[in-house]
């Protein structure tokens, strides 16, 4: 297993919810700042500042299936997208609460 897909599923592991993001990316801010609006605590990993981003890219794609970003997990689950997690937004307290997130 590739050093970039362990450091992925730890950070996805011991964190409650974690965004894989770019910093430039409309979409991945449009995700943490509706996490920010309801108060959700998560993590933030800014690909396109960190030496092995494309690694964990590369990672995420074999464990999600998806290469954009954001890449979204919330308790160890992959949500998705900005579009899939605005769609939840209903869902998306009861979701946070369970991962400990609020």
């Amino acid at each position: 297993m590739s050093a970039a897909k362990v450091k992925a599923q730890t950070l996805i592991s011991e964190n409650g919810v974690v965004v894989f993001s770019k910093s430039y990316c409309p979409y991945c801010k449009a995700s943490k700042d509706l996490l920010k609006q309801l108060g959700a605590k998560f993590e933030a990993l800014e690909l396109d500042q960190m030496d092995d981003g494309s690694a964990i890219q590369d990672a995420l794609l074999e464990l999600t299936n998806q290469r954009t970003v954001p890449n979204i997990f919330i308790g160890q689950k992959h949500i998705g997208g900005n579009s899939d997690l605005q769609g939840r937004r209903a869902e998306l307290p009861a979701l946070l609460k369970n991962a400990g997130a609020l």
